[in-house]
This record gives structure tokens, sequence and C-alpha cells, in this order.
């Protein structure tokens, strides 16, 4: 089993002089390189960029559904390391409410968990396919008031690694906690981001927050 190093990439606005930041969170055998260059397609200016690159390429050995000391101690560490680096975004003078984060499968599971975890006014989330991680979930986690933080959820039915069902419950999850939640499922959809789910984080995420 692994944990995690602190190693982040950093592209955009650099973080002293920006007012935003947006997490980049990749999916499992990816890299940060390859999910900061998703901003190719968002287009977000204005704002500084992170994107934290995995262990192994991987967040935690294991599938999300799996339970979760299976995928400890990564998972904890995997959550850790987002939370320093949101703590060293805040340090650098961008506030809770304009920080965003992207992430896609296993790390768009990593994002949902964090944030929820975490729960308060963000930016935004944009969830590319993934849900609450566990194989029960532990409403014990999630505490705190998204205080209308808006978040889209997309992904495929069926999805080879995604059930549409916890990406349901994960949406009511959320809602429960004053969050802001779209979900799009997509009929036959594969497991990559589409030009559509672009175009819906950028309407529902990204343009109503100006952030562009």
């Amino acid at each position: 089993m692994y944990t995690h190093q602190k190693n982040s990439i950093t592209a955009g606005v650099p973080v002293a002089e920006a007012k935003k930041a947006v997490i980049f969170i990749h999916g499992r055998g990816s890299s940060a390189e390859d999910i900061l260059s998703l901003n190719n397609h968002l287009g977000i200016k204005d704002a500084a960029f992170f994107a934290p690159q995995a262990t192994n390429n991987s967040w935690y050995p294991y599938s999300f559904m799996a339970p979760v000391k299976e995928n400890q101690p990564a998972l904890d560490s995997a959550l850790g390391l987002i939370k320093e680096l949101v703590a060293e975004i805040e340090n650098a003078g961008i506030l809770q409410d304009q920080i965003y984060f992207v992430g896609f499968s296993q790390g768009a599971c990593l994002t949902l968990e964090y944030i929820t975890r975490n729960a308060g006014k963000y930016g935004g989330a944009v969830a590319f396919t993934g849900g609450l991680i566990g194989k029960e979930i532990n409403m014990q986690n999630y505490k705190g008031n998204f205080k209308q933080t808006p978040v889209l959820i997309t992904t495929g039915d069926p999805d080879p690694h995604v059930p549409v069902s916890r990406v349901e419950t994960s949406k009511g999850i959320l809602e429960k906690m004053n969050a802001m939640v779209s979900l799009k499922i997509y009929p036959g959809k594969l497991h990559t981001i589409s030009k559509q789910e672009i175009l819906l984080a950028k309407e529902i995420v990204f343009d109503s927050n100006q952030l562009r």
C-alpha cells in the first residue's frame, strides 16, 4: 500500500496574483499534466491552476466501491494532500468561495469525497463520472453546508466503473447539504469526457461565475 508525496504542477496565473484557483484531479493511470490539459477545452482564464500527482498514477488501489479500509492508507493520504493544497491556496489569499475543483473518474470520486467531507461555499466543482467513495456510504464523514455551491456530476449509463445508483445517491447527499447539484446521465457514453460534458461544465460551473 502507498501514500502520496506532495507533488503538484501549476499553470495559469501565479497564485499570488490570482483571485481564483482551480484544482484539477486526474483519474487512475493518468497524470497531472494530462488532466491540466483539459483546460485547453474548458478555456478557463484569470485563475491559478493546480494539479496534484498521485503516487503510481492512482489515488487508491481498488475500486471506489470497495470497502474503505481496503483503499487505506492511500485514500486518507490523497484526501490529506488536497486539504493541504486548499490550505496553501487560501494562505496565498484566495478565498474558499473562489476555489474550484475538476476531476475525472477516480479524480471525480476523490473530488466529491473531499468537498463533501469539507463542505463549505466553494466556487464550484465538476465531477466527470464519479460518486462518493466506499462500499457503504458513511454519513458520519459528511458534515457542513455547501451554501449553494454549484456542482456538476456527469456519467454514462451504464459505466464500467461507476454505477448510476451511486451517482444518484451522491447527488442526494450533496443536495441535503445545500449544494446546487446538476446531474447529467448520458446513455451509452464511453468512459471519457465528451464535448457535451465540457460545454455543460462551462455553462453550469464556470461561465455562471464569470470565470472566463
